[in-house]
């Protein structure tokens, strides 16, 4: 066959696929892959089964055979030809003699089966989670553009399959935390941007003297005293340009019930983002009850941000990339350090990708099987950080009504990343290191000692060596935790790693958002290459996800979201497209001074919200703030705050 004849085929086959499945997602796509597999291959039977290791099983999700669906077929795979395709985790192909070579399978005598082609269907980790299988009753020559077109039906079959685990995780996070949300003690509110409320939970109904129905819609600020509803204004503009996303409330609020009597609750508000729309989430607890209620309610908030956590990984996880030589070396200490169980300090800046890091080193590990739990030291206030990590005993504290899991033994056998380590109280200091020295601790009102395994992997974007010279920071903890580091290098540090990272949020983010895929354009690399990247990766993510969103006419252009006036220019190095090193740190550092301090002269020091300095600059209030408190900028007094 000629190779053009060859192509025309393979794109017939690819066709098929592309028209048969197009339209389809879940059940449907997989029966439809099937039945469009056998039609394009010309063969009798197709079929995509899911692997069940503990007992040695394949399942089958879709199965096309002799013109028709075959439902429920399971079976083991000792001595048939799908165990050297589940076994081996490669391409198996038998073009006649099927029955001869598997005289003990009993189904390729009953199917008239003479020839065999499966493949596996791989994991995001490289193992095997079912196959895609084709049956003949005649020879199968499988030809190079047949046999590509039969990987390509593999490979979406396997993103099917996956797409549909990742869904079916979150669903069951979701439900959790709907459990968690509608049993809690507290009364919980979702406000939107104007505090009208959006969700209610049981408790709040019953808080209010108001049915579920009835309290949803209301404004918040209308159900509070008028200095409350004035003092949640409040907080929520400070929440917009704080590093903290959660907030106590001095005081409390008093609130009004629909009866019109009156009481005094104690209040946490928490900001964060649904679609890009500010969302509040408001937690209130009668004074009256809070000895019964407020173990509860710092357990059901703990376990509701690391499922909320936990479920956007499942979409968002990814791994390092990166060709620049700064990167390879992180990947490299990462593969030295992971099969030990020394303490790893990842240092680096806000938003270069330091928790990625420690999740490949918890994925490469032993510990893979086990947990990966993650604590923010920055958001736990200094009074609950003992109970946090260690837990507590029933009666322990005022409140204390149960016993209180912390999160180290939750974290027994697996891994514990401490994300901004350095913001742990010292009077905590001291027991962190018992834990790491002796593998013991002790529960907050408990005598008794208890053993924990946990590996411990700690970050930081402060310098811990200056944080001991200040006193801030204990030098036994620091050379405890200090034992293998791991510097994450800056954006602006990785050459052209910002053009590859780029690309890939450009196709995660139009595939999310249902667009048409973009290119990046010449214009477009320029201002990558030329900008300094102050909030690092996450901030580059930021700016594809702005460009896409007023993309126009399928082209993709940067210019809105990263003017060009904006950014130091750079000279391209000519022969390779790559952009040259600064002469040194302290240049780099003036640059990125100078870039923050004129976005934020053009702004009237404004930092967050519309025509804010972080909205010019493409970049989070919170990675701003962080900027402007490294870099030692400061507003003139002169000019009052307008955030």
């Amino acid at each position: 066959m000629s190779s053009a004849a060859a192509q025309s085929r393979s794109e017939t086959l690819i066709r098929y696929l592309l028209e048969g499945t197009s339209s389809k997602t879940g059940q449907e796509f997989l029966q439809a892959l099937v039945r469009s597999a056998a039609l394009a291959m010309n063969v009798a039977g197709v079929w995509v089964t899911e692997y069940l290791p503990e007992r040695k099983v394949l399942r089958s999700l879709a199965f096309w055979m002799n013109g028709g669906f075959i439902q429920d077929y399971e079976y083991r795979i000792e001595g048939t030809p799908c165990e050297v395709v589940i076994e081996g985790a490669r391409l198996v192909h038998y073009p006649e003699r099927i029955i001869e070579l598997f005289p003990n399978d009993p189904d390729l005598s009953a199917l008239n089966a003479v020839s065999y082609a499966g493949v596996p269907l791989l994991k995001s980790d490289g193992t095997v989670m079912g196959h895609l299988s084709a049956l003949d009753t005649k020879a199968l020559e499988l030809l190079p553009e047949l046999e590509s077109a039969f990987r390509i039906f593999a490979e979406r079959a396997a993103a099917e399959l996956n797409r549909l685990r990742a869904e079916s995780t979150i669903r069951e996070s979701e439900q959790r935390f709907s459990r968690l949300f509608d049993s809690a003690m507290d009364a919980i509110l979702e406000l939107d941007e104007q505090f009208r409320i959006m969700r209610a939970n049981e408790s709040a109904a019953q808080l209010f003297a108001l049915s579920g129905d009835a309290l949803v819609h209301c404004k918040m600020t209308e159900l509070l005293a008028p200095a409350s509803a004035q003092k949640l204004c409040s907080v929520a503009e400070e929440l917009d340009c704080a590093s903290r996303p959660f907030a106590w409330v001095p005081g409390g609020f008093d609130a009004v019930r629909s009866d019109g009597s009156s009481f005094a609750a104690e209040a946490s508000v928490s900001r964060f983002d649904v679609q890009g729309n500010r969302r509040f989430s408001l937690i209130l607890r009668s004074v009256q009850d809070q000895l019964a209620a407020e173990s509860r309610l710092r357990e059901l908030e703990a376990e509701t941000a690391y499922l909320l956590s936990e479920s956007t990984e499942q979409l968002n996880c990814t791994e390092i990339l990166g060709n620049s030589s700064a990167i390879r070396n992180v990947i490299t200490a990462v593969h030295q350090v992971a099969a030990t169980p020394a303490t790893v300090l990842i240092t680096g800046e806000t938003g270069t990708g330091k928790e990625l890091v420690a999740r490949a080193i918890h994925q490469a590990s032993e510990r893979v099987s086990k947990a990966f739990i993650r604590v923010n030291c920055a958001a736990i206030p200094a009074a609950l950080c003992e109970s946090e990590f260690f837990g507590h005993e029933r009666g322990a504290f005022t409140g204390a009504a149960t016993r209180r899991i912390g999160r180290f033994e939750s974290a027994h056998g697996g891994t514990i990343f401490l994300d901004e380590v350095a913001e742990l109280p010292l009077e905590l200091q001291p027991k962190l290191l018992r834990v790491l020295q002796e593998g013991e601790y002790e529960p907050v009102g408990s005598s008794q000692t208890r053993k924990v395994d946990v590996r411990v992997i700690a970050a930081t974007n402060r310098d811990l060596a200056a944080e001991v010279a200040g006193g801030r920071f204990r030098e036994d903890l620091y050379y405890r935790v200090h034992v293998f580091p791991i510097p994450v290098p800056p954006l602006r540090e990785r050459g052209s790693d910002a053009e590859l990272l780029a690309q890939s949020f450009l196709e995660r983010i139009c595939a999310r958002m249902r667009r048409s895929p973009l290119e990046l354009t010449s214009d477009c690399l320029r201002r990558l290459r030329s900008y300094p990247w102050p909030g690092n990766v996450r901030e580059l993510e930021n700016v594809i996800e702005r460009a896409v969103i007023i993309a126009r006419n399928g082209r993709l252009n940067l210019r809105d979201v990263l003017p060009i006036h904006n950014v130091p220019q750079v000279q391209e190095r000519r022969s390779s497209g790559t952009v040259p090193a600064l002469r040194t740190k302290g240049e780099l550092r003036e640059m990125e001074k100078a870039t923050l301090h004129r976005a934020l002269e053009e702004a009237n020091w404004k930092v967050a919200g519309a025509q804010g300095a972080a909205q010019k600059l493409g970049i989070p209030p919170s990675t701003l703030n962080s900027r402007m408190k490294a870099l030692r900028i400061r507003r003139p007094q002169q000019i009052r705050p307008q955030d």
